[in-house]
């Protein structure tokens, strides 16, 4: 193989690399932000169900105590419903706690999120510095030889920053079970 082949083949290898890596993690970013957007959605709507809950729960027990305010006596079925309404409060505010926990998966792929990004950054800056040893008059065996460094230094980095991110994002549901997330 020639001299121009071979670099040509070294340089092909090395930004086919640069590429896919960065493309791979930018997908991921992608998948995260996604991830994240629909945690945040999902608490929302279950936020808001709960506290319509809570709402509606304490204008049945106000009822129940502007009757006892006017001087009334409650029927031993409106005592009744007046504890379980207390009950049923304390249920729709422990539900509306548990669906807040949104904010403990959104910190896990945000820090992801950011721990691919600065990753993406580091890899490209480790592309610039070696790069910039290239001098413009280097030969192709010290070129080939950098390209060389370069991949070697790029693939390290590579699989160190993916064995960090291998960890899922999870929340136990008191409602559904497990949720991961990869």
């Amino acid at each position: 193989m020639t001299r121009k082949k071979i670099l040509g083949s070294h340089v092909k290898r090395l930004l086919s690399g640069v590429s896919d890596h960065g493309r791979r993690h930018l997908t991921e970013v992608e998948t995260d932000l996604i991830q994240t957007n629909l945690l945040l959605e999902e608490a929302i709507d279950k936020l808001s169900r709960n506290f319509m809950a809570i709402h509606e729960t304490v204008t049945a027990q106000q009822a129940a105590i502007n009757l006892l305010l006017d001087g009334g006596s409650p029927s031993p079925e409106q005592k009744a419903e007046l504890s379980a309404l207390s009950e049923q409060v304390g249920a729709y505010v422990n539900a509306a706690v548990t669906s807040m926990q949104f904010q403990d998966m959104t910190s896990q792929l945000i820090d992801r999120t950011l721990k691919r990004v600065t990753g993406l950054r580091e890899f490209l800056g480790t592309l610039g510095a070696h790069g910039a040893e290239m001098v413009p008059d280097s030969d192709n065996e010290e070129i080939v030889d950098l390209l060389g460094k370069v991949s070697m230094a790029l693939a390290i980095q590579s699989l160190e920053l993916r064995s960090v991110l291998r960890k899922a994002v999870s929340q136990k549901h008191l409602e559904s079970g497990d949720i991961e997330l990869f």
